[in-house]
């Protein structure tokens, strides 16, 4: 039952690593799924670009990748790879900071594991509200 952080290739450090973790429980239990296991890698534009070549054959630039290993699908155990040079980029971009930009992605990849998907419209809309619901109990 353990949600880890960290960083591959370069020097960044979640600021409150508890209250994250914690407001991810508080996420998973909500959606009545049961932690296993969570690692949040942290890391640059080039690192996660070659993990989208290399597993999901695409080019594109992305700000997160997430794995589902869970053999259970009440079960949440996975990986979350994420861009900091994305989420750098898109929080100017969308004119937000870089705490809430950052803590979007985090809760993203987490209801992707739950079974949330993005790439229909009524998708990507029920997403961004979950989204947007969680963020504010943050």
């Amino acid at each position: 039952m353990a949600i880890l952080f960290f960083s591959e290739g370069i020097d960044f450090h979640l600021a409150k690593p508890r209250s994250t973790t914690s407001w991810i429980k508080g996420t998973i239990k909500r959606e009545k799924r049961k932690l296993h296991s969570l690692t949040y890698i942290f890391c640059s534009d080039e690192y996660l670009g070659n993990l989208n070549v290399r597993y999901l054959k695409h080019k594109a630039l992305t700000d997160i990748l997430t794995f589902d290993h869970s053999k259970n699908p009440k079960s949440i155990d996975g990986e979350i790879y994420i861009s900091i040079d994305r989420i750098m980029e898109n929080a100017s971009k969308f004119k937000e900071t870089f705490d809430q930009e950052l803590h979007r992605v985090i809760i993203h990849g987490v209801l992707h594991l739950i079974g949330y998907s993005d790439k229909k419209p009524a998708d990507k809309a029920l997403m961004r509200e979950k989204e947007e619901a969680y963020l504010s109990l943050r």
